[in-house]
Protein backbone atom coordinates (compact mmCIF):
# COMPACT_ATOMS: atom_id res chain seq x y z
CA UNK A 1 0.00 0.00 0.00
CA UNK A 2 1.69 3.64 -0.77
CA UNK A 3 2.16 6.13 1.41
CA UNK A 4 -0.39 8.34 1.62
CA UNK A 5 0.61 12.07 2.92
CA UNK A 6 -0.93 14.22 1.31
CA UNK A 7 0.48 17.11 -0.10
CA UNK A 8 3.88 15.06 -1.30
CA UNK A 9 1.22 12.47 -2.67
CA UNK A 10 -0.36 15.09 -4.81
CA UNK A 11 3.05 16.39 -6.20
CA UNK A 12 4.07 13.13 -6.73
CA UNK A 13 0.76 11.90 -8.65
CA UNK A 14 1.28 15.32 -10.83
CA UNK A 15 5.11 14.74 -11.77
CA UNK A 16 3.66 11.30 -12.79
CA UNK A 17 0.81 12.85 -14.59
CA UNK A 18 3.66 15.24 -16.27
CA UNK A 19 6.13 12.12 -17.61
CA UNK A 20 2.76 10.70 -18.87
CA UNK A 21 2.27 14.05 -20.92
CA UNK A 22 5.41 13.48 -21.91
CA UNK A 23 5.28 10.11 -23.84
CA UNK A 24 2.33 11.30 -25.10
CA UNK A 25 4.00 14.24 -26.69
CA UNK A 26 6.92 12.01 -27.94
CA UNK A 27 4.55 10.35 -29.62
CA UNK A 28 3.33 13.04 -31.70
CA UNK A 29 6.30 14.52 -32.29
CA UNK A 30 8.01 11.28 -33.48
CA UNK A 31 4.83 10.73 -35.87
CA UNK A 32 4.87 14.27 -37.05
CA UNK A 33 8.30 13.63 -38.44
CA UNK A 34 7.38 10.43 -39.83
CA UNK A 35 4.66 11.62 -41.78
CA UNK A 36 6.52 15.11 -42.65
CA UNK A 37 9.07 12.54 -43.86
CA UNK A 38 6.49 10.83 -45.88
CA UNK A 39 4.97 14.00 -47.62
CA UNK A 40 8.16 16.20 -47.85
CA UNK A 41 10.71 13.76 -47.87
CA UNK A 42 13.11 15.55 -45.49
CA UNK A 43 12.79 14.79 -41.38
CA UNK A 44 11.51 17.46 -38.85
CA UNK A 45 14.77 19.47 -38.03
CA UNK A 46 16.74 17.86 -34.04
CA UNK A 47 13.85 14.69 -33.97
CA UNK A 48 16.11 12.47 -33.05
CA UNK A 49 18.10 14.97 -30.60
CA UNK A 50 14.84 16.11 -28.87
CA UNK A 51 13.82 12.91 -28.51
CA UNK A 52 16.64 11.50 -26.98
CA UNK A 53 17.97 14.80 -24.71
CA UNK A 54 14.68 15.58 -23.74
CA UNK A 55 11.09 13.71 -23.77
CA UNK A 56 13.59 9.90 -22.82
CA UNK A 57 15.33 11.94 -19.91
CA UNK A 58 11.98 13.63 -18.63
CA UNK A 59 10.24 10.01 -19.02
CA UNK A 60 13.20 8.62 -17.34
CA UNK A 61 14.08 10.44 -14.07
CA UNK A 62 10.93 12.33 -13.57
CA UNK A 63 8.51 10.03 -12.49
CA UNK A 64 11.15 8.24 -10.17
CA UNK A 65 9.83 10.04 -6.66
CA UNK A 66 5.83 8.15 -7.65
CA UNK A 67 7.59 5.21 -8.36
CA UNK A 68 8.98 5.21 -5.00
CA UNK A 69 6.14 6.49 -3.35
CA UNK A 70 3.84 3.12 -4.65
CA UNK A 71 6.93 1.21 -3.40
CA UNK A 72 6.91 0.35 -7.12
CA UNK A 73 10.75 -0.73 -7.49
CA UNK A 74 12.10 -3.98 -8.35
CA UNK A 75 12.68 -5.76 -5.43
CA UNK A 76 14.09 -8.87 -3.80
CA UNK A 77 12.82 -10.59 -0.38
CA UNK A 78 14.18 -14.05 -0.29
CA UNK A 79 14.58 -14.15 3.61
CA UNK A 80 12.00 -11.31 4.46
CA UNK A 81 9.56 -14.64 5.47
CA UNK A 82 11.66 -15.82 7.70
CA UNK A 83 11.95 -12.37 10.04
CA UNK A 84 10.79 -11.36 12.60
CA UNK A 85 8.43 -8.16 12.71
CA UNK A 86 11.11 -6.08 14.41
CA UNK A 87 14.07 -7.14 12.13
CA UNK A 88 11.75 -6.84 9.36
CA UNK A 89 10.79 -3.25 10.42
CA UNK A 90 14.83 -2.32 10.91
CA UNK A 91 15.46 -4.15 7.59
CA UNK A 92 12.66 -1.62 5.69
CA UNK A 93 14.23 1.53 7.84
CA UNK A 94 17.71 1.02 6.77
CA UNK A 95 16.53 0.09 3.07
CA UNK A 96 14.98 3.46 2.95
CA UNK A 97 17.47 5.09 4.65
CA UNK A 98 20.29 3.47 2.43
CA UNK A 99 17.62 3.97 -0.87
CA UNK A 100 17.60 8.09 0.30
CA UNK A 101 21.21 8.04 0.97
CA UNK A 102 21.91 6.56 -3.07
CA UNK A 103 19.21 9.21 -4.44
CA UNK A 104 21.01 12.04 -2.47
CA UNK A 105 24.32 11.28 -3.47
CA UNK A 106 22.91 11.13 -7.22
CA UNK A 107 21.01 14.41 -7.11
CA UNK A 108 24.13 15.91 -5.93
CA UNK A 109 26.41 14.79 -8.80
CA UNK A 110 24.04 15.22 -11.41
CA UNK A 111 23.13 18.66 -10.03
CA UNK A 112 27.27 19.53 -10.62
CA UNK A 113 27.05 18.01 -13.72
CA UNK A 114 23.72 20.30 -14.85
CA UNK A 115 25.72 23.34 -13.56
CA UNK A 116 28.92 22.51 -15.94
CA UNK A 117 26.69 22.48 -18.90
CA UNK A 118 25.04 25.10 -18.08
CA UNK A 119 27.99 27.19 -17.43
CA UNK A 120 29.19 25.98 -21.48
CA UNK A 121 26.14 26.17 -22.89
CA UNK A 122 26.01 22.38 -23.79
CA UNK A 123 24.25 21.45 -27.22
CA UNK A 124 24.05 19.19 -30.02
CA UNK A 125 24.66 20.16 -34.12
CA UNK A 126 21.41 18.61 -35.83
CA UNK A 127 21.31 19.69 -39.76
CA UNK A 128 24.05 22.08 -39.49
CA UNK A 129 21.86 23.55 -36.51
CA UNK A 130 22.78 24.00 -32.55
CA UNK A 131 20.22 22.48 -30.50
CA UNK A 132 20.79 23.52 -27.35
CA UNK A 133 20.74 20.74 -24.76
CA UNK A 134 22.05 22.09 -21.39
CA UNK A 135 18.47 22.42 -19.95
CA UNK A 136 17.70 18.53 -20.09
CA UNK A 137 20.79 18.11 -17.62
CA UNK A 138 18.79 19.78 -14.97
CA UNK A 139 16.06 16.75 -14.77
CA UNK A 140 18.03 14.18 -13.49
CA UNK A 141 18.75 16.04 -10.05
CA UNK A 142 15.42 17.08 -10.29
CA UNK A 143 13.86 13.56 -10.33
CA UNK A 144 16.49 12.15 -8.02
CA UNK A 145 16.04 14.88 -5.39
CA UNK A 146 12.25 13.88 -5.62
CA UNK A 147 12.76 10.16 -5.12
CA UNK A 148 15.00 11.03 -2.35
CA UNK A 149 11.92 13.01 -0.80
CA UNK A 150 9.95 9.31 -1.28
CA UNK A 151 12.33 7.25 0.45
CA UNK A 152 13.17 9.75 3.18
CA UNK A 153 9.29 10.06 3.51
CA UNK A 154 8.52 6.20 3.57
CA UNK A 155 11.18 5.53 6.50
CA UNK A 156 9.62 8.10 8.37
CA UNK A 157 6.22 6.18 7.83
CA UNK A 158 7.41 2.71 8.39
CA UNK A 159 9.29 4.36 12.20
CA UNK A 160 6.25 5.85 12.86
CA UNK A 161 4.13 2.77 12.26
CA UNK A 162 6.17 0.41 14.09
CA UNK A 163 6.07 3.14 16.96
CA UNK A 164 1.88 2.53 16.54
CA UNK A 165 2.26 -1.44 16.51
CA UNK A 166 1.51 -1.11 13.22
CA UNK A 167 3.69 -4.05 10.84
CA UNK A 168 6.61 -2.98 9.10
CA UNK A 169 5.38 -1.35 5.11
CA UNK A 170 8.79 -1.01 3.40
CA UNK A 171 8.17 -4.01 0.88
CA UNK A 172 5.84 -4.39 -1.53
CA UNK A 173 2.63 -5.89 -0.40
Amino acid sequence: MPIQIGFADRVFRLIALLASIGIIAMMIHVCADVIWRTVSGRPLPATVEIVSRYYMVFVAFLPLAWVEQRRAMISVEIAEGFMTTPVRVFSDIAVALFSCAVYAVMTWTTWEMALKNYATGTFVMALNQQVPVWPSYFLPPFGFGLAAFATALRGVDIIRGAFRGQPATGGTE
